[in-house]
């Protein structure tokens, strides 16, 4: 930057001509991440900073993932996009919508049919699944745009890399922290994960940490953080452990799961999800709010404990 532009803000900078030409421009410029101060990228929210002489103002105008970038909640028909750019979308799927069609039943609602049908008015692109979560399970589920991009995002996942932290409901009191380590064998005909052996080769090692957040008389909140994402992961871990998950179904055994906390869905929420853009490696950190009836579940918990503590002993 010479002298003459010496402490001039930067969105008038790059809005003169012979540049972006028009204010306009150079808002869409910095709201897409497409312009850089000294090599780091600036933020929409500093349009205003003023730029000093030596500055060296660089805009990247076809960097990928920056020419169809939303960001912040937003929806799509039933979905609740979090993130949308050219290569990946966020979703924060509701309980009770699956996240890939199942077989040989294409006509029950999906995310990937959602999408694929909200895609293909857009230069006739189709979603690639990157991970699912259960059909009652709520919260953050990742797709990409693009072949490459999937392959890219999956390879993460392989490495263990994202950090897929979850919300769960359990029965019981597990102790305050631990980590869950076994060996898993999914069951194609029963379609449900079962424990063998660790020198089973068919078995996959499943592995999470957990921490309890909350307490209730007959139940407890525990964070869930996975190194690994087997199917079902969570619920059966958290069976193995005496501790099946509130409301769950399949994975629970009489009388472990029988007590008078009730849920008409497995108790588990996709809380927070972090992971590398393929395009640039940039870091992406994404938080879903508990759902209104996970919450109101976690209320009405709280409200019989605070009146067992007022009832006279």
């Amino acid at each position: 930057m010479d002298r003459e532009d010496e402490e001039i803000r930067l969105d008038r900078f790059l809005a003169a001509s012979g540049r972006l030409g028009s204010r306009k421009r150079a808002a869409a410029a910095l709201e897409r991440g497409k312009v850089f101060l000294n090599e780091v990228e600036v933020a929409p929210g500093e349009a205003s900073r003023q730029l000093q002489v030596g500055d060296v103002v660089r805009v990247w105008m076809d960097r990928p993932g920056s020419s169809r970038r939303r960001i912040g909640v937003f929806d799509a028909g039933p979905l609740q996009i979090l993130f949308e750019d050219d290569l990946l979308l966020v979703i924060n799927k509701p309980a009770g919508l699956l996240t890939v069609p199942l077989p040989h039943r294409d006509r029950t609602p999906s995310v990937y049919s959602l999408l694929d049908d909200r895609l293909r008015g857009h230069r006739h692109r189709r979603p690639f699944v990157v991970h699912r979560i259960d059909r009652d399970t709520s919260g953050l589920v990742l797709f990409a745009k693009t072949q490459r991009a999937q392959d890219m995002l999956k390879d993460q996942f392989r490495r263990r890399e994202p950090e897929r932290v979850y919300l769960a409901l359990v029965h019981g009191h597990p102790p305050p922290s631990g980590t869950w380590r076994d060996t898993l064998l999914w069951d194609k005909s029963l379609l449900i994960q079962r424990e063998t052996h660790r020198g089973d080769p068919r078995g996959k090692e499943a592995v999470a940490e957990y921490r309890v957040i909350e307490s209730f008389a007959e139940a407890s909140l525990i964070e869930v953080s996975l190194h690994t994402g087997k199917r079902n992961q969570i619920r059966m871990q958290a069976l193995l452990r005496g501790h099946p998950l509130v409301g769950e179904q399949r994975y629970t055994r009489e009388p472990a799961s029988a007590g008078p906390v009730e849920f008409r869905r497995q108790a588990l929420h996709a809380h927070r999800l972090a992971f590398s853009h393929p395009a640039d490696g940039r870091e992406l950190r994404f938080e879903a709010p508990i759902p209104e009836d996970f919450m109101n579940l976690l209320r009405r918990l709280r409200s019989v404990d605070r009146a067992a503590r007022r009832r006279p002993v």
